[in-house]
C-alpha cells in the first residue's frame, strides 16, 4: 500500500532523467486530502495556517518521494520554495534549518506567490536532487 498522497493532476510526483530526479512542487497535503498545519481556532471555523507545520509535512512528503526513486533529502541539490506570504518566511527557514544545513545543503530561491491549488496551503516547495543509478 502506498504511502504516498495521489498528484491532483496530469503529472507525476517524480522524473528521473539519468542520475537526476525532479521532484513535483509538494505541498503539506495528506494521502486522506487533509491538509498538515490547518487549525481551527474559534467556533466561527476561523483558521490558523501554520507555516512551521505545513514546511515540515512538505518535507517529510518530498522525503517520501526521494524514497521511491532510492534516494533522499540528502541528495537534494537544488529547491525552489513559493510563498503565499513572505511574512511565514521566517518560520519557514527555521524548519528548513532542521532539514538542510547552510554549509552542506542545496542552492535554494524562495519567492513569493499570490496563491497556491488550495486556499489553505501557505507553502508548496519543488526540488531536483542527483542520485547515481547503481
Amino acid at each position: 500500500m502506498s504511502t504516498k498522497v495521489t498528484p491532483r493532476g496530469a503529472y507525476p510526483h517524480t522524473k528521473r532523467v539519468g542520475d537526476f530526479i525532479f521532484v513535483s512542487g509538494t505541498s503539506s497535503r495528506r494521502k486522506d486530502n487533509s491538509i498538515a498545519g490547518v487549525d481551527i481556532i474559534d467556533d466561527m471555523g476561523t483558521k490558523h495556517l501554520n507555516i512551521e507545520i505545513q514546511t515540515r509535512e512538505v518535507l517529510k512528503n518530498i522525503n517520501t518521494n526521494l524514497i521511491s526513486e532510492g534516494a533522499s533529502l540528502d541528495d537534494v541539490v537544488d529547491v525552489t520554495s513559493f510563498l503565499v506570504n513572505m511574512n511565514d518566511f521566517a518560520g519557514y527557514n527555521k524548519v528548513y534549518g532542521e532539514f538542510f544545513k547552510p554549509e552542506t545543503g542545496p542552492t535554494r530561491t524562495t519567492v513569493a506567490v499570490h496563491q497556491l491549488p488550495h486556499p489553505d496551503l501557505v507553502i508548496e516547495i519543488k526540488v531536483m536532487a542527483y542520485k547515481k543509478l547503481l
